[in-house]
């Protein structure tokens, strides 16, 4: 009774931040499906709310200095009022953990991509209690079980719906695998039912998302595994869905058999975005991207083949430890070859725990910088 009383007390309002990708995205909005359950409405007034949660992303440099910059943000916000409960999701919450807690008072909770099936019991454990919690265990499969039985209630013509988490490919500059651990994929009945419940209520387009989304290998309900292919086209067929995208892939998982895909299923949109990283083989190799440029290229050209016009995006990083005049030379070559529409790219910086973080950063930072101009010119 207690308990409940002091949920009632509280204005029952909730803001969530989203940092970096669209899995972020998503995990952010499952999480308003779940605290819904525990009497919060979601509000877009950070300036008045009970809990403000912030989903963060690791992958860019100084990730964490901007979860205790938003922090300090929020705290002369609440200066003079109620302060809210405060809580840290997503990537940097996993990476940082007890850190956070000691580092900044104001924090209240630490919950990791995999423990957001936690979270509304953490949070009313906390109101309880008014113990600080971190949750950060690596468990895909009871937070799909629990996610399984909320409906997604995105309510957008453009639906996201993660149908893998984590990455078992260990890059020696990536941080994903320590934050969102070993490769899960879905199943594929999952995927499919709640594909229809978005198209049912108005979703018109559904991107697939994952770490490593073409590493998906879902289990179907006759034991058989499913790859990426076979459920595009399974989901191609869902009344209703006129668009299909997915993001990210991995060139060394980008089959033949998904680029066949193209070929058999219209509803399949004319875009795909295939991070290269580099065009140098040898800094391909000192970051374990497992691919050589000319296997890179050799998907492409097969792609083209079947849709001429299809747009291309990647991902470059610059300035990786060893990255010479020569090798940059060789990106920009790739880049003049393959015209790709659109890029990211960025000047490598070290992610603690990873491989590359133990290796020399040889390449000057105003040289890093010229490069990073001329690439994105």
């Amino acid at each position: 009774m207690g308990l409940k009383k002091n949920l009632n007390n509280m204005n029952r309002k909730i803001f969530i931040k989203t940092f970096g990708c669209q899995m972020n995205e998503y995990d952010s909005n499952r999480i308003y499906d779940s605290v819904k359950k525990i009497g919060f409405e979601k509000t877009e007034n950070y300036e008045n709310t009970s809990c403000y949660l912030l989903n963060t992303c690791h992958i860019r440099d100084k990730a964490k200095e901007k979860v205790y910059h938003e922090i300090g943000r929020v705290k002369k916000i609440f200066r003079f009022k109620k302060k809210p409960l405060v809580i840290i999701a997503g990537c940097v919450a996993q990476a940082e953990n007890q850190e956070m807690l000691k580092r900044e008072p104001y924090i209240d909770l630490v919950i990791g991509p995999q423990s957001y099936h936690k979270i509304n019991d953490t949070i009313l454990d906390y109101i309880k209690k008014k113990k600080k919690i971190e949750q950060t265990e690596f468990d895909a499969i009871s937070k799909f079980k629990y996610f399984n039985k909320i409906k997604n209630e995105s309510g957008k013509i453009s639906s996201f719906v993660t149908i893998q988490e984590g990455c078992d490919k260990f890059c020696h500059f990536c941080v994903v695998p320590y934050t969102r651990g070993p490769e899960y994929s879905r199943k594929f009945k999952e995927i499919v039912d709640e594909t229809k419940y978005l198209a049912d209520n108005g979703a018109k387009e559904i991107i697939l998302l994952g770490q490593n989304v073409n590493a998906y290998r879902g289990l179907m309900d006759d034991g058989e595994i499913a790859d990426l292919a076979l459920l595009i086209a399974i989901v191609a067929q869902v009344s209703g869905i006129e668009r299909i995208r997915y993001t990210t892939s991995h060139p060394v998982e980008f089959s033949d058999r998904l680029i066949k895909t193209y070929a058999e299923v219209p509803e399949l949109v004319s875009h795909v975005h295939l991070p290269v990283q580099s065009g140098s083989d040898k800094i391909l190799g000192s970051m374990k991207r497992g691919h050589t440029v000319i296997e890179y290229k050799s998907k492409i050209r097969k792609l083209r083949e079947i849709r001429p016009n299809i747009s291309l995006s990647s991902d470059f990083i610059i300035g990786f430890p060893g990255e010479t005049e020569e090798d940059f030379n060789s990106t920009m070559k790739l880049i003049d070859e393959m015209s790709f529409d659109k890029s990211f790219s960025f000047i490598y910086s070290k992610r603690p725990g990873t491989i590359a973080a133990s290796l020399p950063d040889d390449v000057n930072q105003t040289v890093k910088k010229q490069r990073l101009a001329v690439i994105q010119d």
